[in-house]
């Protein structure tokens, strides 16, 4: 097996510092706030890592660790539209489906490039929010699956869940976070047939 490349941890702050506080204070728009995460982010990578296997960049993987610093912030602070406030209607979401088990109204395509939505900073701050809204497991499901890039399998092995649980928790967060997002007034476009 091969050994993971050495860290340089001395070297973070000067090279990365100021990449990830323009990424943090995009996000949180507070600098004292954006500076405290951005060292938590530094103090965590330090203390994990050894678990650094060399998958990918260096930077990557600080870039990691500050998103769920991030998603930290917003579920400790919840100060944006509230996702409790319907993650207890689950049952509401079974009008999306008919009696098969298919769409009854398929998801619509949201306008524009989901690259350029992705950078916009409302969008960021919106999303971020409602991931940390989302109950803890549904959370850290969707972050390894669509954040970190994780297969079913790697998902599985870290939460400790079958892969059909796997996948109702993936969907549930789905539907929660579309569902928060369209709430915040962020609406997919009407262009459900392209």
């Amino acid at each position: 097996m091969e050994n993971p490349p050495k860290l340089d941890a001395e070297a973070w702050v000067e090279q990365y510092g100021d990449a990830l506080f323009r990424f943090a204070i995009a996000r949180v728009k507070d600098r004292d706030i954006a500076e405290d995460l951005v060292q938590e982010a530094f103090l965590a990578a330090v203390k994990s890592q050894e678990h650094f296997q060399g998958k990918s960049s260096e930077k990557t993987w600080l870039f990691g660790i500050l998103k769920h610093k991030i998603i930290d912030h917003y579920r400790k602070s919840k100060t944006m539209v509230h996702v409790q406030d319907y993650t207890d209607d689950l049952d509401s979401m079974d009008a999306f489906f008919n009696a098969k088990g298919g769409w009854n109204a398929p998801p619509t395509h949201w306008s524009g490039n989901p690259g350029t939505a992705y950078e916009t900073r409302e969008f960021l701050d919106h999303f971020y929010h409602c991931l940390s809204g989302l109950p803890k497991r549904t959370a850290e499901a969707f972050t390894h699956r669509e954040i970190d890039g994780l297969s079913t399998g790697e998902i599985c092995k870290r939460l400790d869940i079958t892969a059909s649980n796997c996948w109702v928790i993936l969907f549930r967060a789905r539907m929660l976070l579309r569902k928060c997002l369209e709430m915040a007034g962020i609406q997919p476009s009407s262009k459900a047939s392209e």
